[in-house]
């Protein structure tokens, strides 16, 4: 049983194509079933988010299974296959594996580190696991990946540092302020950048919301997202007396708020203390401003300074969870070449029976008479001998099935008992083990 996935992400394919292929929560279910359906899938979990889509399978047959997905997503993006597949990238075996731990662990996203596919992907499975539609390999896979995406933020502390412009700002403001429970923002400007500034803000704890904007009606939709309140343009210097934080970003060419309205508006407030974020290009605050007694400023230099420190430590950080991973990635390959062997050693304990069973059939066709404790302790003879025969082989076999040459032990094994073993899983597992032999070489 090997897993593999097929899907598309943010590099591989625009918007246009990412949307035709993604699955919304409700439909996720019966898409689960309708996937499982497909021939040579065992087990499978559909990760769909607003950057990937990836169908992750544990079958028996890698070429089948890699069909099967191929055409399901085909069939629900109602598109022509040679068009959908030249977006799709494929994972087979040990690949996937990886791939699945890097994604969890934020390294494969478009900001690197972010926590939120850490739940979308337990989110995933747990819809999969509720369906009906997972196996063993799929339970062990994931339960191992979450655990991944957990260490990875526990031991790098890789999430710890923002690397947006509004969360950056944000992460100063609390700085500066320390609590945000409570303290009011006015926003100067209505555009995406002071949305999602106050976005973050309100979800810190932040209260009322005031939007002031050349245009009114502007200022009085972005107020709306926050049930806050618009206020005219011109009544600015009054309503920064009423706050806490002011946060600009307009279009305007020139300063907007000069030091001197900033001076009258601290006396008002008898300077208590206001925080002014600037992410205007041009700034919209005059950075004389910061001289004022209580006044804190920050311009768009000051955020990206500390977005660029950030994005530097969540990099070193990355480079720690790569080495997580291979740690990871080495106890899976054990636990999975493990699988391999299963088979070879049922095939030998059963001969060993088979063996055992004759001999004490005709032992006690010749003995005749014997009691029944007499006999009891004749099988128990045969069933140690048995088992101290078998001991050294068998675990000698699972101890070489964690090497690149364990498909080779394997073989030599069923050749020397003779042992009927099902063809399909000798060459599947000759081939992951080949595999696998490379890949060590390559990374050597």
């Amino acid at each position: 049983m090997f897993p593999v996935t097929v899907g598309l992400n943010h590099r591989s394919a625009p918007v246009e194509i990412r949307e035709k292929v993604s699955f919304p929560h409700y439909k996720i279910e019966a898409a689960l079933h309708e996937l499982k359906s497909y021939p040579g899938l065992e087990g499978v979990v559909i990760l769909s988010t607003c950057n990937r889509l990836e169908i992750y399978a544990a079958t028996t047959n890698i070429d089948l299974g890699i069909s099967s997905i191929k055409s399901f997503l085909a069939n629900q993006a109602q598109l022509e296959e040679k068009v959908l597949f030249e977006y799709l990238t494929v994972h087979t075996l040990y690949e996937t594996v990886r791939h699945l731990y890097r994604v969890v662990s934020g390294l494969d996203s478009m900001i690197l580190g972010e926590t939120q596919i850490l739940g979308q992907v337990a989110s995933a499975y747990e819809k999969a696991v509720k369906a009906g539609v997972t196996n063993k390999v799929i339970n062990v896979f994931f339960q191992n990946a979450l655990t991944v995406g957990k260490r990875v933020r526990t031991e790098t502390q890789i999430d710890q540092h923002p690397t947006s412009i509004s969360y950056t700002a944000v992460e100063l403001a609390k700085h500066a302020l320390g609590d945000l429970a409570g303290r009011n923002i006015l926003i100067l400007g209505a555009g995406e950048m002071s949305s999602l500034t106050a976005k973050h803000l309100v979800a810190n704890g932040a209260g009322t919301v005031i939007v002031s904007n050349r245009s009114h009606a502007r200022a009085e939709t972005l107020a709306a997202e926050f049930n806050g309140i618009a206020v005219p343009f011109e009544k600015l210097s009054e309503s920064m007396q009423e706050v806490d934080i002011v946060i600009s970003a307009t279009s305007a060419a020139n300063f907007v708020i000069p030091p001197e309205q900033i001076q009258k508006v601290m006396e008002q407030r008898n300077h208590r203390p206001l925080l002014l974020i600037d992410i205007a290009v041009p700034r919209d605050i005059h950075p004389d401003a910061a001289k004022i007694p209580g006044v804190k400023l920050f311009d768009i230099d000051d955020l990206r300074e500390v977005v660029d420190k950030h994005q530097n430590a969540r990099r070193i950080a990355g480079k720690k969870a790569e080495l997580i991973i291979e740690e990871e990635m080495e106890q899976f390959m054990k636990w999975h070449n493990s699988l391999f062997v299963i088979p070879t050693i049922v095939a030998l304990q059963q001969r060993g029976e088979e063996i055992k069973n004759y001999q004490l059939e005709h032992a006690f066709n010749k003995l005749g008479g014997l009691t029944e404790k007499q006999e009891k302790i004749v099988r128990s003879m045969a069933n140690s001998i048995i088992n101290q025969l078998l001991h050294t082989p068998i675990t000698n076999l699972k101890e070489f099935a964690t090497t690149s040459q364990g498909h080779l032990y394997t073989e030599i094994l069923q050749n020397l008992f003779s042992l009927d073993v099902d063809e399909e899983s000798v060459r599947t597992m000759r081939s992951v083990s080949q595999k696998h032999s490379k890949v060590k070489t390559k990374e050597g």
